[in-house]
């Protein structure tokens, strides 16, 4: 969460397993505005606990009609296999259920927002979905890139609501951007090295060099990061 004088904006809602808004409430009184990098369901599983929620046009119908391509089974199943810890009595994988509903606006590249003393820049960077967004502070030199960049495990851009060449794009988009200090992914390492970006940028290279920024030519490894098409 990122707090300003007379604002906070939240990038992204978690899987839902427990109420975020119940830490959220411990580190601030300010109106929180959530901001989705993208609506798949472990990235807005406590957006009903929010009034002031963000989405990119290119992610709304997801958001409020469910997550092309990814059936009610497919998600249940998926998060009960990946828990490893005791949850929340609250929580029932079984009748797990994605949140749905309008969002209170939508987000457009080149949007520019002003928490008070902290300055937010979006960039749609679409690929691993059609709105995807990465947010970047400008204050701070914070990039957050959503599952655009992280690290340790792939980056998915084989399901068929992805796009393989969107997705290449999408990472030269952010590799150009100036003034990055850190780079936070949605998953896996918290808080990366800018050099990353100039890793992208050979490694984009390289994939449309070879051609093979399309389904089926499988994960493809660079020194950083790696990406599966």
């Amino acid at each position: 969460m990122l707090l300003g004088t007379h604002s906070a904006a939240l990038i992204d809602t978690g899987l839902g397993i427990d109420n975020i808004k119940r830490v959220t409430d411990q580190l601030t009184s300010l109106p929180i505005k959530v901001l989705t990098t993208h609506v798949h369901w472990d990235h807005i599983g406590s957006h009903g606990q929010f009034t002031d929620i963000y989405v990119h046009e290119g992610d709304l119908n997801w958001l409020k009609h469910g997550i092309q391509g990814l059936s009610i089974s497919q998600i249940r199943n998926d998060i009960s296999r990946d828990i490893t810890s005791p949850v929340p009595e609250t929580f029932n994988p079984e009748t797990y259920k994605p949140f749905q509903g309008e969002p209170a606006g939508l987000l457009e590249d080149g949007d520019e927002i002003d928490l008070g003393n902290r300055q937010l820049m979006v960039y749609h960077t679409p690929g691993h979905s059609p709105g995807h967004i990465c947010v970047f502070d400008k204050t701070n030199g914070y990039l957050f890139t959503g599952d655009l960049l992280y690290d340790q495990a792939p980056v998915y851009a084989f399901y068929p609501s992805t796009d393989p060449q969107s997705l290449t794009a999408s990472l030269v988009k952010i590799a150009g951007i100036r003034g990055v200090r850190e780079v936070f992914g949605s998953h896996h390492t918290l808080g990366l090295s800018p050099e990353i970006l100039e890793e992208v940028k050979k490694a984009c290279t390289y994939l449309r060099e070879n051609d093979l920024a399309k389904f089926g030519t499988g994960i493809h490894q660079f020194n950083g990061f790696s990406v599966q098409f």
